[in-house]
C-alpha cells in the first residue's frame, strides 16, 4: 500500500515544523487585523485632536505599517506559485528589513516614553537613546546575513538566518525592552510613596502589563532563536515566533501610547508627579483659607499646598449674592453689582474670607482642618 504523503502535493506535504508556523502565521494574521479593527474607534479620536506630537505621528505610522508589512509577507509564505529560484531569491529579505524598521519605531516610543515619564533625565535618555542606536545598527548589520529557506516549490518564501549568532537581530530589541520594562516598574514603585494603591492599579495604571507583554513575547522569541535546534537548513523552526514578536510588540506599544493621560507633547507625563503629591497632575488645586480682619494673627480653616496661588476676596456680608470666580483676570465678581479686586485696598475692619486657587487639583485626598 503506498504512502498518503507521496500522494499530496509540495504545497499540502509540509513536514512538521514547517506546517506548524504556517498555522502559527494565521494566528499572527487574525491577532494583526483583530488589532487594526479594535483601535480604530480610539485612533479616530486621537487623530482628530489638533497636536501632532512624535508619539501621536508613531501611533498612526505603526498602526497602517504592521498589516501592511504582514499581509506581503502572509502573500509569500501562503501563494503555492512563487517560485524559490526567481520570486524568492529576491524578496526574502523583504521581512528582515522591515521588521528591522517596526522593531525601530517601537523602540523609539519606548525610548521617549521612559524619559518623559522619568520628568526628562538626561541619563535616562543617554541610556535609552544608546540602546536604541545599538539596536538599530545591530539589525541593519544582521539583515545582511538572512538567506531563503530552501523550501520546496508551493511550500511558500521564507526568511531565515545563515549562522545561529544573527539571533542578536533579536537579542538588541529584547536588551532595550528589558531596560524599558525595568525602569517603567521602578518609576511606578517609587510613586507609592506619594500615593499608596493596590499593584493591581498600579499596574493598570501605569500600563505595566504593556510593558511586560512585550518583554515576554520578546524573551520567547529569544528561545526559538537560540535554543532550538533545526533538523536541517530547510527547517524554520527558529523564526516560528518571529512575526507574532513583531506584531505583539506593535500592537502593545500602540496601547502604550493610548494610555498616556493627557497631551502627548514631549512623551506626556507621568500619572503621579512630586509636584502633585499626593494629587494626580493636570489639574486644578483650589486653596481655601478664612481669616478675620483686624485680627492680629490669621486662622486658617483649611489649608493645601499652594504653588503660586490667586487670591479672591469676598465680603462676609454678601450672604444671598453668588459668587462666580475666573483664573484669568484675577477677579471676582458678586452679583452684578460689585467687583473685588485682590489690589483694591480694604478697610482693616471689614471682615471677609479669604480664597486661594493655586494649580494642583486632588480630588481624592480629603481636606484636612488645621
Amino acid at each position: 500500500m503506498s504512502d498518503p504523503s507521496s500522494i499530496l502535493p509540495d504545497s499540502l506535504n509540509l513536514p512538521p515544523h514547517l506546517s506548524a508556523q504556517k498555522y502559527f502565521f494565521v494566528c499572527t494574521l487574525t491577532v494583526a487585523a483583530w488589532d487594526t479593527l479594535v483601535l480604530s474607534p480610539r485612533a479616530w479620536r486621537l487623530f482628530r485632536t489638533k497636536e501632532w506630537p512624535i508619539l501621536k505621528i508613531f501611533f498612526h505610522i505603526l498602526r497602517f505599517y504592521m498589516p501592511i508589512e504582514f499581509t506581503i509577507v502572509g502573500v509569500a509564505f501562503f501563494d503555492t506559485k512563487w517560485s524559490q529560484d526567481q520570486t524568492c531569491s529576491h524578496f526574502y529579505l523583504f521581512e528582515p528589513i522591515m521588521t528591522a524598521i517596526l522593531l525601530a519605531m517601537c523602540s523609539a516610543v519606548h525610548v521617549i516614553r521612559i524619559h518623559a515619564i522619568y520628568e526628562k533625565s538626561r541619563a535616562v535618555l543617554t541610556g535609552m537613546g544608546g540602546l536604541l542606536a545599538l539596536q538599530i545598527v545591530v539589525t541593519g548589520i544582521a539583515c545582511g546575513f538572512f538567506r531563503s529557506t530552501p523550501l520546496k516549490e508551493g511550500q511558500g518564501c521564507i526568511a531565515s538566518p545563515k549562522h545561529n549568532w544573527v539571533g542578536i537581530y533579536w537579542l538588541s530589541a529584547t536588551l532595550l525592552y528589558t531596560a524599558s520594562l525595568v525602569l517603567a516598574v521602578n518609576r511606578s514603585l517609587k510613586s507609592l510613596s506619594l500615593k499608596p494603591i493596590s499593584y493591581w492599579k498600579l499596574m493598570l495604571r501605569d500600563g505595566l502589563n504593556l510593558y511586560g507583554a512585550i518583554w515576554g513575547v520578546n524573551m520567547v522569541n529569544m528561545l526559538f532563536w537560540f535554543i532550538m535546534t533545526p533538523t536541517g537548513i530547510e527547517d524554520p523552526i527558529k523564526t516560528i515566533v518571529t512575526s507574532m514578536a513583531a506584531v505583539l510588540t506593535t500592537s502593545m506599544t500602540l496601547r502604550i501610547i493610548l494610555s498616556v493621560r493627557g497631551s502627548l507633547v514631549s512623551g506626556g507625563s507621568f500619572a503621579v508627579t512630586s509636584a502633585s503629591h499626593p494629587s494626580r497632575s493636570g489639574g486644578t488645586t483650589h486653596v481655601i483659607s478664612a481669616s478675620r480682619r483686624g485680627d492680629a494673627a490669621t486662622n486658617p480653616v483649611l489649608s493645601l499646598q499652594q504653588p503660586q496661588p490667586a487670591t479672591y476676596t469676598v465680603p462676609l456680608e454678601a450672604k444671598e449674592r453668588e459668587w462666580v470666580g475666573t483664573e484669568y483676570d484675577g477677579k471676582s465678581s458678586v452679583g452684578d453689582k460689585e467687583v473685588f479686586d485682590p489690589a483694591t485696598p480694604r478697610s482693616p475692619h471689614d471682615n471677609g474670607v479669604k480664597i486661594t486657587v493655586a494649580t494642583e487639583t486632588d480630588y481624592d485626598a480629603p481636606f484636612q482642618a488645621k
